[in-house]
């Protein structure tokens, strides 16, 4: 039957004003100013949000030229306008309202770089405005207004003398800072002006603040700004003995090759800080402050320079008290500097000066800053140190065995000897002379240096930096060489094809397929080396047969043999004893589940099947066994690492740890850290410290060398094929996806309007955990009435037929699908939703059955028996029960009756029909309530889709966060009832 389509989404209501021509009108104070959009055939504009519409006076062509001319205009106050200004720079707007819009998008990267500054407007309200701008953020300002077409500043100065326009960079500026002064009025404002004003959205005059502001601006206003010139004082003799050739003197002084020089701590030489003035016409305009304060500057700076200097002065001395001294000088010249304050101008006090606007320059001729590299490998005459010989087993990966560091330190480019560091280190002072320079370095990064230096690490961190080329310590990120056994185990692991193929264990009773191979050759040179691994095959390429083969394989190793203990949900174990049966025949198995399970006479080969919750309740008893390999499948069940199951999983002691799962990422890189973390631990560290270095970078897409550090330290631990890679299973049928758009009946459209009216009015007066509830149930509540009004108004003996656009589209496909005599999968995320199903479809004499979570093991396996049997055609199914580990290779079609928020686990839910074993071809059917949150959450899934593998969106708790607005847009009703 035809798939139906999706009607077109209606225009946003931000998209018609984006096509007329847009102007800014500055107030005051500058929150106050509006941006006006208007047609200029003088017709009405479009409404926007309730917006008024006003006349406004702009220029238009008229006659033989341009005349101001009175026109209807939709005014909106700035944060209204943005989401409009932005859309239009998009794509398709008027050119005045894609130049507001490039304004808009500009306004906001310098507000949140932080670049406001709090005042008083022309009137004495309190604003913010954008500031201070650096000479790059000037040059971008002045060529983003050189770019202002007229209709962007058509707005009359004075409409009662000559025609004159406002100045497009004067006109940017206003607008740069009605930005600045509308979004940070938050409940932070008041720490840094001191006073509740700048936080309220209300204007309030403060004229006795005037002084205050003078002060903040610091000269900004002018364009005047400070810097700091650091020059380095050398007594005559020290400067003479650092010459090159200056006798035995000299080399004293300097020091041999080997050494710091006969005067290490720099005695005698000192730096002081020069005052510098800078001019806003441009980087050119540079002079020291004791020539600003004799006038010889003042034709260039003008006749405020010196009044803005000193307000700019008294902020950087807040910002550094060093510069206190220069507050009360006749001529603010410069300051002698004593070691400890060039020790803080290396870090602290030059973030401090740099907040105020004030830059530091030093000399050019210092070395500056002390690098560190490292070299990770066992010692030289430690057996099995080399390449050649190289043999890891677990013990050489033990936690508690160490290798030595050997820490390399450079100065500039030159290598420093021990002798050399520890005589920077106990000189401590941040100017040495080192050989025959002067060297400026933080006494306090030496003294880390120096500790660094006898510093042991673990075999699995001397793995992750050998994988990765680098280590974080101290926060510092360092680049290491890596030698030895670890280059060579990291040469190994880059390169699994390049290792001796492991035979197909002969009592296999099953032909591997290439890519198997491949898997089973993997797993066992991870495990031989004591390494833990995932394998994160698609559901339905065989893991399980992949496995078994590894389990006979290690066998035949007496270092590696041992009972297998399988982990799995309930659903599982009836599949797993199965495939142990068909495929390792004679390989003894048993359950340990039920209230009679047990442990005794286990063989060295056997296999041992258990579930999440009786290893949760039976860790003790389980950890006393010697297992050979734990085997964790469906291993996002322990997804959470603070949860009792991944708590009791880790007690489980084994030779060797794999984790199988199609998803190793549901939701967020957290996850694979559970995973590796069980499987490897310590590979990826801490679980805080893998976030802020790899998983908050790598998920906001801010750090693409964050992504690629961990791609290379995680590939070699995790295997990942899908059915659509090349090669891996040409033999699956074809599969076609196809999304069912179906109105709503009146009912539910009736009863979704209401309870979105009422909920977004609840939700309006609510805040925080509270507010994120009533989200929660707001979407709960719209999915129901989208699926059927029974469902939410949780009727007791509904009437089920005629209510429901998705339950009339269902009829239609499952007559199809019974037609060509196939079987369905019916996926619903509502237990509710399937026994309404099951009402209906009994009363249609439609032969079904439901397995959700409660349903007992041994009737799970007979109703997978009777729908592959074909005794029953229509089999519907909890997504949460039944979405994973279930072989129903008998259906044709799976439908989703409805959306649940991750494509992930709705794709292991399709893959429940879609897996190897599969002859004929797959129809995938997802039902879309039209116009409603189910079409925009589709959406979602769509571009979530398109995301890289391992980052995927948090679902429902992402929609939480949403404004009132975005919430309100989210919801909408779009379309009515059919």
């Amino acid at each position: 039957m035809a798939a139906q389509t999706h009607s077109p989404a209606p225009p946003s209501p931000h998209a018609e004003p984006a096509r007329c021509p847009a102007v800014f009108v500055p107030g005051d104070p500058a929150r106050a100013g509006r941006v006006a959009f208007w047609r200029p055939d003088g017709s009405a504009p479009p409404a926007v949000d309730g917006a008024p519409v006003e006349e406004l006076t702009v220029v238009a062509p008229g006659g033989d030229g341009v005349a101001p001319v009175r026109v209807p205009a939709v005014l909106l106050p700035v944060r209204a306008a943005l989401p409009v200004l932005t859309r239009a720079r998009a794509g398709g707007g008027h050119r005045a309202a894609v130049f507001w819009g490039a304004a808009a998008v500009h306004a906001l990267h310098l507000v949140a770089r932080g670049l406001l500054l709090p005042g008083l407007s022309p009137a004495d309200h309190d604003a913010w405005r954008v500031g201070p701008l650096g000479a790059e953020d000037v040059d971008a300002v002045r060529r983003l207004a050189a770019a202002m077409p007229p209709e962007a500043h058509a707005v009359p100065v004075d409409t009662a003398g000559p025609l004159r326009l406002p100045d497009p960079e004067r006109l940017l500026r206003a607008f740069l800072d009605a930005v600045a002064d509308t979004l940070p009025r938050s409940p932070a404002a008041p720490l840094l002006t001191g006073t509740p004003a700048f936080a309220a959205p209300r204007p309030q005059r403060l004229p006795e603040l005037r002084g205050w502001a003078a002060d903040v601006a610091a000269g900004h206003d002018a364009g005047v700004r400070l810097s700091l010139r650091i020059e380095l004082r050398v007594p005559t003799d020290a400067a003479e003995a650092g010459t090159p050739g200056n006798s035995a003197d000299a080399a004293d002084a300097v020091g041999t090759a080997d050494t710091v020089g006969g005067r290490p701590d720099g005695t005698g030489a000192s730096f002081r800080a020069v005052l510098q003035v800078h001019g806003a016409s441009g980087p050119a305009l540079v002079a020291d402050a004791a020539e600003v304060w004799r006038g010889t500057s003042e034709e260039d700076f003008g006749p405020r320079a010196r009044r803005d200097a000193l307000l700019a002065l008294r902020r950087a001395a807040r910002a550094w008290a060093p510069l206190t001294p220069l507050l009360s000088a006749a001529v603010p010249d410069a300051v002698d500097l004593a070691d400890e304050e060039v020790t803080e101008l290396l870090g602290e006090g030059a973030r401090a000066l740099a907040g105020a606007g004030v830059e530091v320059h030093w000399p050019g001729e210092l070395v500056r800053g002390l690098t560190t590299r490292a070299e990770i490998g066992p010692a030289d005459d430690a057996p099995g140190s080399g390449r050649a010989d190289f043999s890891p087993g677990p013990s050489s990966l033990s936690a508690d065995a160490l290798l030595a560091f050997d820490w390399s330190f450079a100065v500039g480019d030159r290598l420093l000897t021990r002798e050399e560091l520890d005589r920077l280190a106990e000189a401590n002072r941040p100017l040495v002379r080192l050989r025959d320079q002067w060297v400026l370095i933080d006494p306090r990064e030496v003294l880390r240096a120096r500790a660094r230096r006898s510093r042991g690490i673990t075999p699995i961190d001397a793995l992750g930096a050998a994988l990765t080329g680098s280590v974080e310590v101290d926060g510092s990120r360092i680049e290491v060489r890596t030698t030895g056994w670890p280059a060579a185990l990291r040469d190994r692991l880059a390169d699994p094809e390049a290792q001796e193929p492991v035979g197909q264990p002969a009592a296999l009773a099953a032909t591997l397929r290439d890519y198997q191979r491949r898997g089973l050759n993997w797993l066992a040179h991870m495990t031989s080396l004591g390494l833990g691994c995932c394998l994160a095959d698609d559901m339905g390429l065989g893991k399980t047969v992949t496995l078994i083969a590894l389990h006979l394989h290690r066998q035949s190793d007496p270092a590696a043999a041992g009972p297998t203990l399988v982990v799995c949900p309930t659903s599982l174990m009836g599949n797993w004893q199965r495939e142990i049966e068909r495929f390792a025949p004679g390989t003894p198995v048993r359950r340990f589940h039920g209230a009679r399970r047990a442990l005794d006479g286990l063989a060295d080969g056997e296999f041992v099947l258990t579930t999440y919750g009786t290893m949760r309740l039976d860790a003790p008893r389980l950890a006393e066994v010697a297992w050979g390999m734990v085997v964790a499948d469906e291993a996002q069940h322990v997804k959470n690492p603070y949860s009792s199951t991944a708590r009791q999983l880790r007690s489980l002691g084994a030779r060797a740890r794999v984790a199988l799962t199609g998803t190793p990422v549901e939701n967020n890189l957290s996850e694979l850290w559970a995973i590796l973390d069980w499987t490897t631990p310590g590979l990826l560290g801490r679980l805080g410290t893998f976030r802020r270095r790899y998983a908050d970078a790598v998920e906001g897409g801010q750090d693409p060398a964050a992504a690629d550090r961990l791609a290379r330290l995680v590939r070699p631990f995790l295997l990942r094929r899908r059915k659509s890679d090349p090669g891996i299973a040409p033999e699956l049928p074809p599969k076609t996806e196809t999304d069912h758009a179906v109105s709503l009946t009146r009912e539910q459209a009736g009863l979704y309007e209401a309870v979105v009216r009422e909920a977004l009015a609840e939700i309006s007066g609510a805040d925080g955990a509270a507010r994120r509830g009533l989200i929660v149930k707001l979407l709960t509540g719209l999915k129901q009435i989208c699926n059927h009004p029974a469902q939410f108004l949780k009727e007791e003996r509904p009437v089920v037929a005629g209510r429901s656009g998705k339950l009339e589209l269902l009829d239609e496909l499952l007559d199809t699908v019974l037609a060509e005599r196939a079987g369905v999968l019916v996926f619903t995320q509502y237990v509710q939703m399937a026994r309404l199903l099951q009402r209906h479809l009994a009363a249609r004499g439609v032969p079904e059955q439901f397995l959700h979570g409660g349903t007992p093991v041994a009737e799970r396996e007979a109703m997978v028996r009777r729908f592959q049997d074909g005794e029953v055609p229509v089999f519907l199914l909890s997504l949460k029960a039944a979405g994973t580990g279930l072989n129903l290779t008998r259906a044709e079609h799976v439908v989703h009756y409805d959306r649940w928020w991750n494509p992930a686990v709705e794709a292991q839910a399709t893959d429940r029909a879609y897996r190897i074993g599969q002859t004929r071809p797959v129809q995938v059917h997802r039902i879309i309530a039209e116009g409603t949150v189910e079409d925009r959450i589709a959406e979602l899934l769509v571009r979530k889709r398109e995301l890289a593998d391992a980052v995927l969106g948090s679902g429902e708790a992402a929609l939480t966060e949403l404004t009132d607005a975005e919430l309100a847009e989210l919801v909408e009703l779009r379309g009515g009832p059919r």
